[in-house]
């Protein structure tokens, strides 16, 4: 298990370094994601999800994009399920026709277990991308480790959060993408459950990316995510 949960804990740790550039000029914005996801059980070891997400930007002024995701999962233990899907990524701009991605994408999820209290989860995830305002297929990889501690005792309690993704492209195409660091992502907030199995995940985000001209652009941003478990 060691030789998984190293290596990375280091790719997390490096992306989160990488994302602060020395001397580079940092621009900030406030947005709000808000997410709504539907998982459940199909027959036997498949699983399935589906997610919708609107993100609001420019001082949270702005529908910047909408994306849709399902995926369907196969159980491989108790602990570790691997999951095919598709995601639909709308960006509304204005005066011209919308924007839009798709993506296929494959995804390991893995329960990494128990330090103590702490609870640790890793999602690895490799993404092919295509955009309508260009040709090519961009090819990127994310890896995020979840932490979560209960603040009470008993299973259906209120829980800290704290999460960390890293982005890299391995693959950039005609209308864009990056060859190397992308972005990192950080959250941190609560759990908060909510009646049967599902769960409110509320706090706070911050995006780190990568820009042109030795810029940064960072995202302050307030995330609310529903999960509705079936």
């Amino acid at each position: 298990m060691s030789r998984i949960l190293v290596p990375t804990l280091a790719l997390a740790l490096l992306t989160t370094i990488a994302a602060a550039p020395v001397a580079a000029q940092t621009n900030h914005d406030e947005a709000l994601w808000v997410n709504a996801t539907v998982m459940g059980r199909i027959s036997g070891p498949l699983v399935y999800f589906a997610e919708v997400q609107p993100r609001v930007t420019d001082g949270v002024s702005r529908l910047s994009q909408v994306l849709l995701r399902p995926a369907i999962g196969y159980q491989i233990s108790p602990a570790v399920t691997v999951y095919q899907g598709y995601a639909h990524v709308i960006e509304p701009l204005e005066n011209r026709p919308d924007r839009s991605e798709d993506r296929l994408f494959q995804q390991v999820t893995w329960n990494v277990g128990k330090i103590g209290q702490l609870e640790v989860q890793s999602r690895t995830r490799l993404e092919q991308r295509w955009r309508s305002d260009g040709d090519g297929m961009s090819l990127r990889a994310r890896q995020m480790m979840r932490f979560e501690y209960p603040l009470a005792p008993g299973t259906r309690r209120v829980a800290a959060l704290g999460s960390v993704e890293g982005f890299v492209g391995l693959k950039s195409a005609d209308w864009g993408g990056v060859t190397g660091f992308d972005q990192v992502r950080t959250f941190v907030g609560l759990e908060i459950p909510l009646p049967g199995t599902s769960t409110l995940e509320a706090g706070y985000l911050n995006q780190t990316r990568d820009a042109s001209g030795r810029r940064v652009d960072m995202a302050h941003v307030a995330s609310l995510t529903l999960f509705v478990r079936l």
